[in-house]
């Protein structure tokens, strides 16, 4: 590691074998609100476009000052419906102009807003997390889009509602001298929004994100990204604005750096990604967010088409992914195609965070360049021992002050530092993590076998997902097992690029051979806990209203393995009754599944 890397990062070690690193740079001034950017930008700029959404062929474009005046009436308008600090807007519909100007409405006055998973109200039967939501927000306005299709969804909320529909008579409000009271009331503290995690470890919790710890976050990624005052970004991006990393990291980028964001309203789901191309296509973005799914689809197209890869990528300043991680042969593909299509070398940068980090708390820059990177300024981590794995915690300007009607001590250690959850390995060979660190997965789901052994579920299970290659997603079992086994769903698309279209009994043999091939080659030489020894292949998906799958499509384990006791008896039996389910193990004794089930695959 060089000397500037480490000049540039401080590093104390505790007596408890913890690591704190923190940036030496310090946090630089900011404003102190999201509505007071708002205000700059619509008077520095007034005619630039803040974000565009598709119509038809071309685009809506909303500017800065059009985003101001907008916010200002319906801030008028919420403030005469009685809504306040502790009177928030639900939004159910996911991401709009609509959506942007009475989130800009609640900025300006004060008013907390509560964005909601889409999939809450269109994709749940009972809208249980819907309610439970609504329940512990207690809404005094709830709004969505298109009232006929949310229909549902509006009534299971105990609050009035108004629909895409009302927004012109909204929008027609002469504001008073309320709003400026109410903006001038603004501090720091003040609750900008309320967003619910995802819930893959347990039901979801409604972080507090104040305008303080938003603001602060921006002005951070500012300071490691220095380009953003060159020129205004341009995001073209599908991530959706009830998760942080698109509500307030790419929305926020934006908006504070006076860029623009045209929402894609495709995304990398079968059967949307042709809209996210198009969208990419007309308007190229200067940085490339999206998600390690997102970028395997694209680096495809663009493999294919060198001349999609040119026009996507003729402004680019830096491709940045979060969320997962990004395969290292992956990331080496994007570094080529970006260098092919352009002429230059382009980072390809990675960020790490949460929604109780405002979310940005670490990325590669600076010269360290390893894994999620290091600390931004005015952040720091605490690489904490936790079952023989590091925890990575976080203190800092852009952390939460807490959950909504939760108790948040819990969350937070006796240094004051967030207790995240996810593990990291340090990525440097000396063992200095001021190089970076390496996500791996998330400590909760480990889970200890009968002998005392751990399991680290996350790394597993990405081993047995890269090498099976027809696996859209699995759970690991073991609990105090003697050894772990696998519920798993097939992709169908992979299942016909590897296996072929048939679906009678001969296919669904190959599959399972095909997977019991894979663990012959996953277990061998690997000790018990690195080793899947029988696989399920189940036909049901993931539910979510009975929580096993979270709106962003990741699993519950607790919740999967509590719903499917049953299969999870099937895979330890002495001999599973391969009539009921399908089992491929290491020791290949495949039989046909039944045609009921075959038919699903």
């Amino acid at each position: 590691m060089t000397g500037a890397v480490a000049a540039r990062f401080s590093r104390s070690l505790l007596p408890d074998g913890s690591q704190v690193i923190g940036c030496a740079e310090p946090l630089g001034e900011h404003p102190p609100t999201l509505a007071h950017s708002l205000r700059y930008w619509a008077e520095a700029t007034p005619g630039a476009v803040l974000a565009a959404e598709r119509d038809g062929d071309g685009w809506r474009e909303l500017t800065y000052g059009e985003a101001a005046a907008g916010a200002a009436s319906l801030g008028q308008a919420l403030l005469d419906r009685g809504l306040g600090p502790a009177a928030p807007l639900m939004v159910l519909s996911g991401n709009s102009l609509n959506h942007l100007l009475l989130t800009l409405a609640c900025y300006l006055t004060g008013v907390p807003v509560v964005p909601t998973s889409v999939a809450y109200s269109l994709r749940a039967t009972d809208h249980a997390r819907l309610r439970a939501i609504s329940g512990l927000v207690r809404p005094s306005l709830v709004y969505a889009e298109d009232g006929g299709r949310f229909g549902a969804a509006l009534a299971a909320v105990d609050a009035p509602a108004v629909v895409g529909d009302d927004l012109p008579r909204l929008l027609a409000t002469v504001p008073t001298a309320a709003v400026e009271r109410a903006f001038t009331a603004l501090t720091p503290d003040t609750t900008a929004k309320i967003l619910f995690t995802s819930g893959s470890t347990g039901m979801p919790k409604g972080v507090v994100n104040t305008h303080g710890m938003l603001s602060a976050n921006q002005q951070m990624l500012r300071q490691i990204w220095p380009f953003l005052a060159d020129r205004p970004p341009v995001l073209t991006d599908w991530l959706p604005w009830n998760h942080t990393f698109g509500a307030n990291h790419n929305l926020h980028l934006a908006l504070t750096n006076g860029g623009s964001l045209y929402v894609d309203d495709g995304s990398p789901r079968p059967g949307e990604f042709d809209r996210t191309v198009e969208a990419l296509t007309s308007v190229p973005p200067t940085i490339c967010v999206n998600v390690p799914a997102g970028y395997a689809q694209l680096a495809q197209r663009f493999t294919a088409d060198p001349g999609l890869a040119a026009r996507v990528l003729s402004r680019i300043d830096m491709i940045l992914y979060a969320g997962a991680d990004l395969p290292d042969e992956l990331r080496a593909r994007l570094r080529e195609i970006a260098r092919s299509a352009t002429g230059r070398d382009v980072p390809v940068v990675s960020s790490w965070g949460s929604t109780e980090t405002g979310p940005a708390a670490t990325s590669t820059y600076g010269g360290a360049d390893r894994g999620i990177g290091v600390p931004l300024p005015g952040t720091e981590i605490k690489l904490a021992p936790v079952a023989g794995r590091l925890e990575i915690r976080v203190r800092g300007a852009s952390v939460t002050p807490g959950y909504l009607g939760a108790e948040f001590a819990d969350a937070v250690d006796e240094d004051g530092f967030y207790r995240s959850g996810d593990a990291v390995r340090i990525a440097d060979e000396s063992g200095d993590p001021r190089r970076g660190v390496v996500f791996d997965g998330r400590i909760a789901e480990d889970f200890k076998l009968d002998s005392g052994t751990w399991v680290v579920s996350g790394r597993l299970r990405n081993r047995l997902l890269s090498g099976a290659g027809i696996l859209s997603d699995a759970v690991l079992v073991g609990d105090n097992r003697s050894y772990v086994t696998a519920i798993a769903w097939t992709h169908p698309e992979r299942v016909r690029e590897i296996i072929g279209d048939s679906q009678d009994d001969d296919t669904v043999a190959a599959v399972l051979s095909h997977l019991a091939a894979v663990l012959t080659d996953l277990n061998q030489g690997m000790g018990a806990s690195a080793r899947v020894e029988r696989l399920v292949v189940t036909t049901a998906p993931p539910d979510i209203d009975a929580g096993e799958v979270t709106d962003k499509g990741q699993l519950n384990r607790s919740a999967v393995l509590r719903r499917r006791a049953e299969l999870v008896d099937l895979l330890y039996a002495d001999e599973p009754d391969r009539t009921r389910i399908a089992v491929a193990d290491r020791l290949q004794r495949v039989r046909k599944w039944n045609s009921e089930h075959s038919a699903k695959l």
